[in-house]
């Protein structure tokens, strides 16, 4: 297995704990960005300032912005871009024969035009022979400093999933199996509309009763419309659903619920993305999300109520008013 060459598609923060991560364990890894000013920055310095700071890449971690060297006889290929732009990545691949490789999506959203989830939009685009997805809650910076971390292999074929579970795991990265993809991408992806509540909640100066009645009400939510989407219920009570769902509502270093704080403190949405390079993917997923929950006739407060601070200009106090003081029901 040490034989295997790996490319990873994405140079963000994730992407590059991957890269590590798996160099260490003494595969041959690639790792691929699309700007390649910083792809050199990265050669140069062998750090990801802006995603990673503090962490040296290792020299069995090979960097290019060239996509024919990144994906030359790849075995196993790592998508570790925005969700957003899943298609047009997966698009420019289908000139390499990869016919034969292994796909695994790290990629955390649903498209906005489509609705579809990740792993639909690769199966649609490249047609993969094997394909899983790796979720759960994972701090980039935690993994790449060997904090103990579990994490999701879901594919619809348990050999595979299992397969990506023995090139993944550590003494401190527990990979466990899965075969219900639809709901490890989607607690994967709703988890981020949730952060995003619970970081306003803090920009408010709410307290620990509010974000308790957050998680647990958000985590009702992302069942809800798991279940009408061909999901399983207890899924969502995994490491990809609530796991996922806790570290990104409470951790310093999650990125969708410093957003919600920021715009807590009744910042503009542009305002806020002016500060910081990172991808927010709980902004594109709440449009998805709203979208899927029209769909599927599913009653969803509080994805609506984010919606509407995000696309509509709620002040974000009335939106807790509303959600506060709709009619009585049962839990």
């Amino acid at each position: 297995m040490a034989n295997l060459n790996i490319c990873i598609i994405g140079d963000g923060g994730w992407g590059t704990t991957l890269a590590i991560h798996l160099a260490r364990k003494g595969f041959k890894t690639r790792l691929w960005g699309a700007f390649p000013d910083y792809i050199n920055v990265l050669k140069e310095t062998r750090e990801n300032i802006k995603f990673l700071p503090g962490v040296k890449i290792p020299e069995g971690v090979s960097i290019t912005a060239s996509l024919d060297e990144a994906a030359e006889a790849a075995d196993l290929m790592i998508l570790a871009v925005p969700s957003q732009h899943m298609r047009g990545v997966a698009t420019r691949l289908k000139i390499y024969d990869l016919k034969n490789a292994l796909f695994v999506n790290c990629a955390k959203g649903i498209e906005n035009e489509s609705l579809k989830r990740m792993s639909e939009v690769v199966q649609e685009v490249l047609k993969p022979k094997g394909q899983a997805v790796l979720s759960g809650p994972t701090i980039a910076l935690e993994v790449v400093n060997c904090v103990p971390t579990t994490i999701v292999s879901a594919s619809a074929d348990l050999i595979v999933a299992r397969r990506v579970q023995d090139i993944f795991m550590t003494d401190s990265l527990r990979v466990y199996t899965n075969t219900d993809v639809t709901g490890v991408e989607l607690g994967g992806a709703l988890k981020n509309i949730v952060a995003i509540a619970a970081g306003i909640c803090d920009g408010l100066g709410f307290g620990t009763n509010a974000k308790a009645a957050l998680l647990t009400r958000g985590l009702a939510e992302m069942v809800r419309l798991g279940e009408a989407m061909g999901a399983k219920r207890e899924t969502f009570y995994g490491l990809s659903g609530l796991g996922d769902l806790t570290t990104t509502c409470i951790s310093q270093y999650s990125r969708n619920r410093w957003f919600g704080e920021e715009i807590g403190r009744l910042k503009r949405l542009n305002e806020v993305l002016k500060g910081t390079e990172m991808a927010i993917e709980g902004i594109a997923t709440t449009k998805s999300a709203f979208g899927l929950s029209k769909k599927h006739k599913v009653d969803m407060p509080i994805t609506e109520e984010i919606y509407k601070v995000l696309y509509e200009n709620k002040n974000p106090r009335v939106a807790v008013h509303d959600l506060m003081t709709r009619s009585p029901k049962m839990e």
